[in-house]
């Protein structure tokens, strides 16, 4: 009933819709490029590297380039990004080609659309908690994240589908349309609203505060700098996964590709039960809660590693999905919390830590993948209960440390 609700403001519905067709519309292209990288080629390297191609731009500019994703923190201009992402989207098909020239035509689009997506994403994280009143941050969270689970199950699901009717390469163009729709929802949203995370930045004091580098942000915030760490931790061990369920389930079950698709369903479902949980709101302790599901998913997943039996492993993957809302509403919506110039250098900041984490497992754990299956899932999740227990351990330790400063400050006195 809550996101009924929130679904009666009129914004809210729109940038839902537009948000909900366009992250169908990126499942509809990832799933698209792979294939068409690997049935031109053969080469599952080629295939990672499209992946680290769509990555490398959020590294940078979050690292480097913290001045430019600021100028884009208006609904205005992102509606200025989507219609340049619509272009080179609609664009893709008409330049590709089966030879090394539509591969390298393939990769240039697939790095520009990596480099407007490094704009797009933390600027309309920075923009949404604002439609809607503070109260109810965690709930708008929870309901974009729950469009993120949905496309992750439709996407898949109608990609068969639709191939019975057009190309794999027109897919490209199908993104390009949904990128076309949620520009002109976000001019909409332009000319509703007047404010904007950027017009907040350029009042007096907010300039400043959106070109502080990271470090400093951070320690202004450590628990939010742990938060992000354990992140990044968490996103590079999910390579294994991601690369090793393929091969943990034919090393040790003998199975293929139809059990493959019995777990990912499995962990779809549980982030769909998930979902309501994580978008309540919360007076306090968004840390422990944060900490408390990564640390157990990161039990699960070692778990896989050990089970004996299907069934067994199958609810683990269940276990794994009902979690993950947990971690992803939990800190974006206590990022939506902050004043607007300094949500979006935090936002910005997570983007890049998680992107390069995540690129660095996918280049570092298939080599302990190939090794032993079973191992790569026990050491990623024991590595990412460990950075969850850790982190609460180092929160825990700062709680003392800022419950002790009064009472040494009334000792001086």
């Amino acid at each position: 009933m809550g996101y009924l609700r929130l679904l009666r403001q009129r914004a809210v519905l729109v940038l839902w819709l537009a948000q909900s067709l366009s992250v169908l519309g990126d499942r509809l292209y990832a799933l698209a490029v792979m294939w068409v990288v690997y049935a031109a080629t053969g080469s599952a390297s080629l295939m990672g590297l499209v992946a680290v191609a769509e990555s490398l731009p959020y590294i940078a500019l979050g690292t480097v380039g913290r001045r430019i994703v600021s100028r884009f923190s208006s609904y205005r201009a992102l509606a200025w990004v989507d219609g340049a992402r619509a272009a080179v989207a609609v664009a893709l098909p008409f330049l590709w080609s089966p030879d090394a020239r539509g591969i390298a035509l393939l990769l240039a689009g697939v790095l520009l659309l990596g480099v407007l997506g490094a704009l797009f994403d933390p600027n309309l994280g920075a923009l949404v908690p604002d439609l809607v009143e503070p109260e109810r941050v965690q709930q708008i969270t929870g309901l974009l994240d729950l469009t993120g689970r949905i496309a992750r199950i439709a996407g898949p699901a109608s990609i068969g589908l639709l191939l019975l009717f057009v190309s794999e390469v027109q897919l490209f163009a199908l993104n390009g349309a949904t990128f076309a729709v949620s520009a002109v929802a976000l001019r909409w949203l332009a000319r509703r609203y007047a404010t904007s995370a950027g017009e907040a930045a350029e009042r007096p004091g907010g300039r400043a505060r959106s070109s502080v580098p990271a470090g400093p942000v951070l320690r202004e915030h450590p628990r939010v700098g742990l938060a992000i760490g354990l992140h990044g931790v968490a996103l590079f061990c999910s390579a294994v996964t991601a690369i090793g369920m393929p091969a943990l389930l034919a090393t040790r079950y003998g199975a293929g590709a139809a059990v493959y698709g019995l777990v990912t369903a499995a962990v779809g479902v549980g982030a769909l039960l998930g979902n309501p949980l994580a978008s309540k709101r919360r007076s306090g302790g968004w840390l422990t809660v944060y900490c408390g599901a990564w640390a157990l998913q990161g039990v699960a997943t070692a778990c896989m590693g050990l089970v004996l039996d299907l069934p067994a492993l199958l609810l683990l993957a269940l276990l794994t999905g009902i979690v993950t809302p947990a971690t992803s509403v939990t800190l974006r919506a206590h990022l939506g919390a902050f004043a607007p110039a300094e949500r979006l250098r935090l936002m910005s900041v997570d983007q890049t830590i998680i992107r390069a984490g995540g690129t660095a497992g996918m280049l570092v754990l298939p080599l302990l993948v190939d090794a032993s299956p079973r191992g790569a899932f026990v050491a990623g999740g024991v590595m990412v209960t460990g950075t969850a227990l850790g982190a609460l351990l180092a929160a825990s330790r700062l709680r003392r440390r800022d419950a002790a400063l009064p009472a040494l400050s009334t000792a001086g006195r």
